[in-house]
């Protein structure tokens, strides 16, 4: 069996930034073993693999070791895919996730693509030794999302310095640990840790920001907010908060254009 294999750097305007994502259209889902060894295979934070139905798309998110319930850059990468390599007529693109509901993608101008997520509400925690010690540093304020940890700090310069003990991170029952503090020239930055997830450290992620969004929005008293992810490759997002959903958005270019043989 062959599969068309597109490879698209998200949350970035150029090529060697931004986050990697591969993308596979199907035209019936694969086994879950046979998804799971491809994005294996692949070896990117995610790969996405996306079913027609209806007047949308089915998805679904593979990290080189499990699926995930949501992913923000991969269906970025998606929906570039779609708009550019496939006949979709429309500026707004519907994709339906197995956990977390309708997800949609739409198309603004000069290449922004703005992605509608729900809302991640978190609640304050008390400190988890652990997570302190695998990060380094106490923080501020801890906070508990639905599948992520949220640690705030006093400033961009602890977020730039932080370097994680993975191994004693992946210990950690949770599948990631966002660290963030406000930006210098945006309005919050931030790092994503997510080594139980088979991934050290993602370089851009968007469902983290369903996360990050509510809590700056709050936090700055502004609903529309700017932020910078700040790995190596490094990435930017325009953020909005509209209570319930959260639009994040980013532009995505292509690398690689392909086939796989499996």
């Amino acid at each position: 069996m062959k599969l068309n294999i597109y490879q698209i750097d998200a949350f970035t305007d150029q090529v060697f930034s931004g986050n990697p994502a591969a993308v596979c259209l199907l035209e019936t889902w694969l086994a879950n073993e046979t998804m799971q060894r491809i994005a294996a295979e692949n070896n990117l934070a995610e790969t996405a693999f996306l079913v027609k139905k209806g007047d949308g798309y089915e998805i679904r998110w593979f990290t080189p070791s499990i699926e995930v319930a949501l992913c923000g850059h991969a269906t970025l990468a998606s929906a570039y895919v779609l708009f550019n390599y496939y006949d979709v007529t429309t500026n707004k693109i519907i994709f339906y996730s197995k956990n977390r509901g309708v997800l949609s993608v739409e198309k603004g101008e000069n290449g922004l693509l703005t992605l509608d997520f729900p809302v991640d509400s978190v609640v304050e925690v008390q400190p988890l030794a652990i997570l302190n010690e695998a990060i380094g540093k106490a923080p501020v304020q801890t906070f508990k999302g639905k599948t992520d940890y949220l640690l705030i700090y006093e400033d961009q310069q602890g977020i730039e310095d932080i370097e994680p003990n993975f191994y004693l991170l992946g210990k950690a029952n949770v599948r990631g640990v966002i660290v963030s503090a406000k930006g210098m020239t945006v309005d919050f930055v931030s790092r994503f840790f997510a080594p139980g997830s088979g991934i050290d450290e993602d370089p851009v992620t968007g469902s983290a920001h369903t996360t990050l969004t509510p809590y700056w929005s709050k936090r700055l008293g502004k609903t529309k907010l700017s932020a910078k992810q700040l790995s190596k490759r490094g990435g930017d997002l325009f953020c909005e908060d509209l209570g319930e959903r959260i639009k994040i958005s980013g532009k995505a270019v292509p690398y690689l254009i392909g086939e796989i043989e499996i």
